[in-house]
């Protein structure tokens, strides 16, 4: 049985702090993750691994990536559990202090070549990743609510693509950071401490952040529970009792975005920044004096490491400028047919990934500006569109544990098997791109089966 209130026409944020405090979070979220995910490729490989070989180091490297998606859906359960019992507010300062402290921490950690750190180096490197997984699984989730339950009738959509933004924003800033650093340090320096710079300065960034937080009110939504008597006692109980079609449902719709984005980021990285041909690729390890394995090797791109984050970082503006343009056209024609033909497009994305990829600088970065301008059109509607599948009482934990769940599915091995299937296809992205596009079929099918939410009663207290 559902109940129904009629929430307030006035929210009680100013809108520019809701849509400021919803971006900033996410933004300072977003760039401890990337910083991370930067240094998986850069650097961590020899750091953390350097007794394996390059090959054998960066899947070690990206296993470690992936320790952060499953600590994503203990988060949104953990801070999902108190958003949905104590509230919105006190729940986002937590999970930005997880999230910073845990950067931080990744900062200050000596490598695996210290005397005496061989092993605890690494064990504490999964740990501290672990943790910033923790952190970011309760933080979406909230971030979306927070614009979402504040937002004027008819425009969750859009305000929704403001906590959005923050994962372009913080991928450019960790970005344009290293790139910096690359420049004007030797790589000498930068492998020895020049790394660490992104994850100390984290520290900053969570100040500014806690501050916009800390000015911040109770999401009216949540109030009306309050008062209302409904705030689930056990919010993990009731949303898999009463919406688990709902959480099965906002799980698949979320996989092809978290496929895309990691195969265009981490992957496309690795990918581009590897040597063309074993003759290369053995010079370069010959020079640096590290171990190389001509039997492991798989070809790539061949792009310096500063050329292909210039290219990245470009193919993300893009995803900036589509996050923010998908939400008027999410309002206009409705969650499920927009995000329904968005997600053929990047079916038919998946079978392009060759002819694009090989054809030069052009053809790469227009490779990249394709695959990032869909990725902000999918993306940006989520920010509404997971929140609208669930009632407020446990619109905290069944949001984040659809969007964070999905992060095992899609994220957490996206790029450990597009390495795989790179190394099967002999240095081919063939087989990635079909990976990409069975992905965007399972979540075109969620998607028809799934309702419009667009229209939907987000003042429903409970189901």
């Amino acid at each position: 049985m559902s109940t129904s209130t009629a929430v307030t026409t006035a929210p009680v944020n100013p809108r520019g702090r809701v849509i400021l405090a919803s971006l900033i979070g996410t933004s300072i979220e977003f760039y401890d993750f990337y910083v991370y995910a930067t240094a998986a490729v850069l650097v961590f490989p020899t750091l953390f691994f350097p007794a394996q070989s390059p090959a054998t180091a960066l899947l070690s490297s990206f296993a470690v990536f992936g320790a952060a998606f499953v600590g994503r859906p203990l988060g949104s359960i953990l801070f999902g559990h108190f958003g949905d019992r104590i509230g919105r507010k006190g729940t986002l300062i937590a999970s930005l202090l997880t999230m910073g402290i845990a950067t931080f921490l990744i900062g200050v950690l000596p490598s695996a070549s210290t005397p005496g750190w061989t092993v605890l180096a690494p064990t504490l490197l999964v740990i501290f990743r672990f943790a910033q997984g923790i952190g970011l699984g309760g933080e979406w989730s909230g971030a979306a609510l927070l614009a979402t339950e504040n937002a004027p009738a008819g425009k969750r959509a859009i305000y929704g693509t403001f906590p959005q933004l923050g994962a372009p924003i913080g991928f450019i800033v960790a970005n344009v950071l290293f790139l910096v650093l690359n420049l004007a340090m030797s790589p000498e320096a930068f492998a020895a401490w020049g790394w660490r710079i992104p994850f100390l300065a984290s520290a900053l960034l969570v100040i500014v952040g806690l501050y916009v937080r800390f000015r911040l009110v109770e999401a009216p939504a949540f109030t009306k529970v309050v008062e209302s008597g409904a705030v689930a006692k056990l919010p993990l109980g009731r949303v898999f009792r009463t919406s688990w079609r709902q959480l099965i449902l906002g799980t698949f719709i979320m996989l092809a975005t978290y496929v895309l984005f990691y195969l265009m980021t981490t992957f496309t990285l690795a990918f581009g920044t590897t040597a063309t041909s074993v003759g290369v690729a053995a010079d370069a390890a010959k020079a640096a004096g590290k171990p190389f394995n001509p039997a492991t090797f798989v070809p790539g791109l061949g792009y310096t490491r500063n050329e292909f984050l210039i290219m990245l970082i470009i193919g993300v503006v893009f995803f900036g400028i589509f996050t923010l343009v998908s939400g008027p056209l999410a309002e206009r024609f409705g969650r499920r047919r927009m995000l329904s033909t968005v997600t053929v497009g990047i079916i038919v994305f998946g079978l392009l990934f060759v002819p694009l990829s090989g054809g030069g600088i052009v053809g790469v970065l227009a490779w990249l500006i394709i695959g990032f301008s869909l990725m902000g059109l999918t993306f940006g509607p989520m920010g509404a569109q997971l929140p609208e599948l669930f009632a407020t009482n446990v619109r905290y934990t069944g949001s984040g544990i659809s969007y964070n769940f999905s992060s095992i599915l899609g994220a957490a091995v996206a790029p450990y098997i597009a390495l795989a299937l790179w190394g099967l296809a002999g240095g081919s992205t063939i087989l990635v791109g079909i990976y990409l596009s069975i992905a965007a079929v399972l979540t075109f099918i969620a998607l028809r089966l799934s309702k419009e939410t667009r229209d939907s009663d987000f003042t429903t207290i409970v189901e």
